[in-house]
């Protein structure tokens, strides 16, 4: 667990919390190559099981509690989750009852051509 904190921190090294008169903010990257985006996957539905030859990816888990695959290792998390992906790990995400939201941080070289899917329930390997 150390070293997945040690990996978070190292990935967010540009994590910013501010406080404002109006309320706060958090910025995730400053001056990266990165792309931001927020995923929706529908009630028992599963992303394929992937991995990224470019890149490594930040999640941030927005509403519900969803299954995540990292390497060997499958557990639950819930909303204000946060899960570093390395490079060349094997992920996958699988939504439980309700559909789940959640903000991917990818770090690097981004093209949706950088995905070696592994296993995949819609025919796509």
């Amino acid at each position: 667990m150390k070293k997945e904190k040690s990996s978070l921190r190292s990935t967010l090294s540009k994590l910013k919390r501010e406080v404002r008169p109006w309320g706060q903010f958090e910025r995730f990257t400053l001056n990266e190559v990165s792309t931001v985006k927020i995923i929706t996957v529908k009630p028992k539905q599963k992303l394929s099981v992937q991995y990224h030859h470019k890149r490594k990816e930040f999640w941030r888990f927005l509403d519900n509690p969803a299954r995540v695959t990292l390497g060997k290792k499958t557990f639950v998390v819930k909303k204000d989750d946060e899960v570093v992906i390395p490079r060349g790990a094997i992920h996958s995400i699988e939504a439980l009852s309700k559909p789940v939201r959640f903000l991917e941080i990818a770090f690097g070289k981004f093209d949706e051509k950088d995905i070696v899917r592994v296993e995949d329930k819609y025919g796509r390997v």
